[in-house]
């Protein structure tokens, strides 16, 4: 099962890759994060590794799989019977920034679970990148950036 939320954002794709990689920050600005406590030091990498707590579910370890700097990673956690992937994609536009987010559920039970979760995992999606625009759009015009 797959969820995919994408949204236009009127701030410089550097500030929503910013805000999209510094995951510690997420439970300040996002009501879909309880806490993330990061497994290795340093800017978010390929391999790096996170705890993350979300309310009404235990805490998950996330890792990341994939990462091309400004542009995108998605990260991974299993869990008993499925895996699930989360993909951040940043792309400059002329209008802004596009913003897209990837929720992937995969192994024996995602058909069942994602049919149940379908509508809150759209809704946290929606959510997720709600957050983002509001934060970097606020950051954008609060001070000049790349400068």
């Amino acid at each position: 099962m797959e969820w995919t939320n994408t949204r236009m954002i009127n701030a410089p794709s550097e500030v929503v890759w910013e805000l999209a990689t510094d995951v510690t920050s997420w439970p300040e600005y996002m009501p879909t994060v309880q806490s993330v406590e990061r497994l290795v030091e340093g800017p978010l990498r390929l391999g790096a590794r996170a705890m993350i707590k979300q309310p009404g579910q235990q805490r998950a370890l996330w890792t990341v799989t994939e990462f091309t700097p400004g542009r995108t990673f998605t990260w991974e956690s299993r869990r008993q019977g499925v895996t699930m992937t989360g993909s951040h994609q940043v792309e400059a536009d002329d209008a802004g920034t596009r913003s897209t987010l990837v929720l992937t559920m995969t192994g024996p039970l995602a058909p069942v679970l994602g049919r149940m979760l379908a509508p809150l995992m759209r809704r946290v999606l929606r959510t997720e990148n709600g957050c983002f625009a509001e934060r970097a759009q606020a950051q954008a015009h609060r001070t000049p950036h790349g400068g």
